[in-house]
């Protein structure tokens, strides 16, 4: 008794369908890498070893004014409203207020004057906040 398949399989493999998910896959992360960080500046920090546990309330970001040798501020990332130096007194007694333990810290290039963190430091010195320099882990 001889018995035959009347159907035969089909050894092809479609590779569109894998294609379509491979795109769509990229698709979805580039869009949701790009959401991470907008607001992040790049600057290049200063190595250290001693690092500090403190969670700062808020973070000022000096930047360099491009074409002049002056800075302007930024507070929290925000890089639509930049301050100068009059106004970040001001600005910080207003976000932290009266907080138990007022800390902030300072994000700045290692190529920066000292004279010009100094100078933020000397503001939180007035309004007796705690001042922390961010560095990078060396």
């Amino acid at each position: 008794m001889a018995l035959k398949r009347t159907t035969r399989t089909d050894a092809a493999f479609s590779m569109s369908s894998m294609t379509d998910i491979v795109f769509l896959l990229l698709l979805f992360f580039l869009v949701t890498s790009t959401l991470i960080n907008p607001n992040a500046l790049k600057l290049l920090l200063p190595k250290s070893t001693g690092q500090v546990n403190a969670k700062p309330m808020v973070s000022v970001s000096l930047v360099p004014r491009e074409g002049t040798d002056s800075y302007v501020y930024c507070i929290n990332g925000d890089e639509e409203n930049m301050i100068n130096y009059d106004e970040l007194a001001p600005a910080l007694q207003e976000l932290i207020g009266s907080e138990e333990d007022p800390t902030f810290s300072i994000y700045t290039d290692e190529k920066t004057p000292v004279g010009e963190v100094v100078a933020v430091m000397n503001v939180g010195k007035k309004l007796d906040y705690k001042v922390i320099l961010a560095t990078r882990p060396e």
